[in-house]
């Protein structure tokens, strides 16, 4: 998107576009292939969902035809995750994807870690502490088993804001520290849901749920590539993008 004149322009094609992607299916097997895809438009010019897509069929509200409403249908099929992982802006990456962004985000950290060595803050830890609580070891983790040990698969953001404290009058700048924490590979989005109120009845417009990638596809996945250094990482995404799309190094460090 760019702005003209004081008004968002999208940077995508026109309906009839053969070349138009025009179904979430459609869409899966694209990032599937290219392993990772910003949702808009950025410094590489095609890299992203919005320029593959019609301009008329944004935020039309019919999920079988509008792009942003797939965001919540991917997310659900367990085969891509989908986060701010862009600069602070939103987009997807492949499960098989997922451990290289990982490693290289994460500089070979699990949470716990990178905390204890003080590369990050406490108002992570606050929203990290919902999911893993201290003295709790996410390899021995099994998703399947979250309940029995007292931990939250998944929470809405607005429960991780009450919860981590960071209501009224308490700690600032949650949105931050969430896309912080997305940025770093720490937290996904699992899907996209109307808020519950206290009878368990759905209300509102739908916000994010958020989960550690861990729970979605197990420990041993997601730091599969813990054994590679950070750079080569890198290494790997960059030339993955280069065999889809044109663009240098400093487009790409500005995306990536």
């Amino acid at each position: 998107m760019y702005v003209l004149d004081g008004q968002w322009y999208m940077q995508g094609l026109d309906a009839d576009d053969e070349g138009c992607i025009r179904s979430s299916g459609e869409l899966l097997s694209v990032i599937e292939s290219v392993g990772f895809l910003p949702l808009f438009s950025n410094n590489v010019t095609g890299f992203s969902v919005e320029e593959m897509t019609a301009v008329s069929d944004w935020w039309c509200g019919d999920e079988a035809a509008d792009p942003w409403e797939w965001r919540a249908v991917l997310a659900r099929t367990g085969k891509v995750a989908y986060g701010k992982f862009y600069g602070g802006r939103a987009g997807f990456i492949s499960k098989k994807w997922f451990p290289y962004f990982a490693n290289y985000r994460r500089d070979g950290y699990d949470f716990d870690a990178r905390y204890e060595d003080g590369k990050a803050g406490y108002r992570e830890k606050l929203l990290m502490d919902l999911f893993v609580p201290a003295g709790v070891d996410m390899w021995d983790v099994n998703p399947s088993s979250l309940e029995g040990l007292g931990l939250a698969s998944s929470l809405y953001t607005n429960e991780m804001k009450e919860k981590g404290g960071f209501g009224k009058g308490g700690e600032k700048n949650f949105e931050g520290t969430l896309t912080k924490l997305q940025m770093q590979t720490y937290l996904i989005v699992k899907d996209f849901r109307p808020r519950l109120n206290k009878h368990g009845e759905e209300y509102g417009w739908a916000v994010a749920i958020m989960t550690p990638p861990e729970y979605k596809w197990g420990y041993k996945h997601v730091t599969s590539r813990y054994k590679e250094t950070p750079s080569e990482s890198f290494t790997l995404i960059a030339a993955q993008i280069g065999k889809h799309f044109d663009c240098d190094e400093k487009m790409l460090r500005g995306v990536i």
